[in-house]
Parts: C-alpha cells; structure tokens; sequence
C-alpha cells in the first residue's frame, strides 16, 4: 500500500499548487488598477517637483488620472468579493476531492492493480493470431522448456524451425519428437531430409540410417524411398535408384504431389536397367502366360538381358510393318535408350519420321515427343 499512498500525495500537493490561489481570493482587475492610478499620481508630484514638467500640464494629468482613479474605485466597490471568494474555493475543494475520485472511477472497471506483469512472449503477441512466426516460435520454445516430453510440441515445432533454416534446432526437434513420441516413418523421414539438406543435398550416413529406419518402418514412405532412391544415385548405382523410383511411380497414385519430382528424378538416370523379369521403361511388354513370366524372374542375367532384347526386336519389327503407330515409335526410341545404344534410338527415330512424313499430324506428335530424348542435339 505503500506506493499507493506516495501516489496519492502527490495528486494532492499538484492539485494544491494548482488551485491555492482560486482559494486565496487575490485582488481583483480593478483594485490593481486603483493602486496604479495611485502611482502615476505620486510620479506627477516627483515630476513636478524637480521641473520636469510644468504647473499647467501637471493639473490636466491630475484631473484626467483622477477621473479614472474615481471610476476605478466605484467599480471595485461594486464587486460582490465575498461571493466571488465563495465560489472560487468551492470550485477548489470540489476539484481537490473529485478528480481522485473520478480517476478511480475510471481506473477501477478497466484496470486491475492487483494483475501481476505479463512476460516478453505474451506482450508480444498481438490479437487475431497475427503473431510474427518467430514470436509463435519463441512461445512453443518456451512451453518445452517447462514441459520438455511434450512430444507434439517437438513435432509442430521442428517442421517450423528447419523451415526458418535452424538446422541444427530442427533436428533436436525431431529426434526429441521421436524420443518422446515414439519411433514413426513419417519423423524419421523428417529427419533424413533435414540432415541432406544440413549436408548440402548429399545422403550422409547419417541420414541413410534415418532413412532406412522409415523404410523399415512404413515400405511405402514415399519420402524416404525418393532419398534411398537419391543416395543410390548419388554411390554411382543408378540403376538402383531406378529401380526405387520405378516402384514408387507404379504405386502412386495419378495425384501424387511429388509424381513430377520422381519422374524427373528417373529420367536423369537415364531410367536405369529395369529390375529382374520386367522390360525397360516405355518398352510394351508382350502378352505372355504367367508361368512365362514367373520363369523370367529366375531367369540368369544373361537369359533375362536376351528376352529383353528380344522384346525389343519384336517392337521394333512390328512397327516396320505398321510405321504409323507413333506411340510405338517412341517406345521403341526410349527402349533403345534405356539399354545405352544410342545409335539405334537415333536410327529408330529417323525411321519413324520417314513412316510418317506424309501425315501432320503424327509426324508433329512424333516431334514433340521426341524433344525430351535430346537426340537432335
């Protein structure tokens, strides 16, 4: 109560010094001007006396200061003082008391005196959930200070701090969400992409392990197979990595976000050889009975590499006796490619646009189709 009261003497020393002289009662306008006509007069008679001016001019100011002395008195006599004096202290005690008053009156409904300082985080932030994300970032921070295996914290907080490129916080983030969330793909998925991307974009082991973990975890976590896939790219096994986005792509479905990610992915390896008892990419496959196909996935690597080619041959025969089929054609271009017999795929190419140079239309798709084999060039 203490400040309370040091607060309260000083409203009433500042509203004394304010209002003293309202309760004073100090001369009114017009007496000071009688004691001023009182002045000039005694100031003629100085003046007078030592010359200055003479006996004539000295009897006109007389009369004339006299005239305005008399009128002066008249009016201050005629002044209710007392009911002036009256109401100015009335109007001074009434300010003294009903200023304090007000004030609380005031203060009471809208403050709270007994409301303690609120901390940095919560002043900060800002109604309407338009709070700077550092600030958002700084409170949750603050939380797990206080409650360190909250693991959802963690989860909501890592995403959001490998995003403002705090590594090195992002990845405690997440191995605490794991510790105390327990071992999910999705998280350790999580965890891989932000050791690469700590690592410059390179698959350390470090992150191959998380990785690996994910896989084991869910074999269908597109994120951590896309960057099993990269790793392999990145040891110089592209066909590997093929293989990885291959499966991916053939599970997917049409909407899947990160479809044109992997697509682009499995062309810069070139689509890789293609994995045990299939056809490369883009290669139709023949019709054949399912003991067939069961057979070529026993098949010696030598054996499989014959019927793929094989294959191939019989594509690429047909479409000498059908040369307008352009689906066909680029098939067979992309095949060729796929096996690294470049010169066939140019060769293939160049009679496809033969078989169709009469007809447009095809010939025009048949183009277009090809800009992305780079075989122009």
């Amino acid at each position: 109560m203490t400040p309370w009261f040091v607060f309260a003497l000083m409203t009433a020393a500042a509203i004394f010094a304010v209002l003293l002289p309202l309760g004073l009662g100090a001369r009114s306008a017009a007496g000071q001007e009688v004691a001023v006509y009182k002045d000039q007069l005694a100031e003629i008679e100085r003046d007078l006396s030592t010359g200055l001016i003479g006996k004539t001019e000295a009897e006109a100011a007389r009369v004339e200061i006299g005239r305005r002395l008399l009128a002066a008195a008249d009016q201050d006599e005629a002044q209710p003082a007392g009911k002036s004096l009256g109401m100015r202290r009335t109007a001074a005690v009434l300010a003294l008391v009903g200023l304090p008053i007000v004030a609380l009156a005031v203060y009471l409904p809208l403050g709270s005196p007994q409301l303690p300082d609120f901390p940095l985080a919560a002043r900060n932030s800002q109604p309407g959930g338009s709070q700077p994300l550092e600030v958002l970032v700084a409170q949750v921070e603050q939380h797990l200070q206080s409650s360190p295996t909250d693991a959802r914290g963690w989860s909501v907080l890592a995403p959001v701090l490998a995003r403002l490129g705090r590594s090195d916080d992002a990845i405690r983030a997440y191995r605490n969400a794991i510790t105390y969330g327990g071992d999910k793909a999705a998280l350790r998925a999580d965890l891989g992409e932000v050791l690469i991307a700590t690592a410059g974009g390179v698959v350390t082991a470090d992150a191959k392990t998380e990785l690996e973990r994910a896989h084991a975890l869910d074999a269908d976590e597109p994120k951590a197979n896309y960057f099993l896939g990269l790793a392999a790219e990145q040891d110089g096994r592209k066909a590997d990595a093929a293989a990885i986005w291959r499966a991916m792509l053939a599970k997917a479905p049409a909407d899947a976000p990160w479809r044109p990610l992997v697509t682009a992915s499995l062309g810069r390896v070139g689509g890789g050889q293609p994995p045990a008892g299939q056809p490369p990419a883009g290669v139709e496959a023949p019709a054949l009975p399912a003991e067939a196909m069961a057979a070529a996935k026993n098949m010696k690597e030598g054996d499989r590499e014959a019927m793929i080619r094989g294959m191939v041959d019989r594509l690429a025969t047909r479409l000498k006796q059908n040369g307008d089929d352009v689906d066909g054609w680029l098939r067979l271009v992309r095949a060729y490619m796929v096996m690294g017999d470049l010169d066939k795929a140019r060769s293939a190419l160049s009679d496809a646009r033969q078989a169709v140079a009469n007809d447009e239309t095809r010939l025009r798709q048949l183009n277009e189709g090809a800009k992305t084999f780079g075989l122009d060039g």
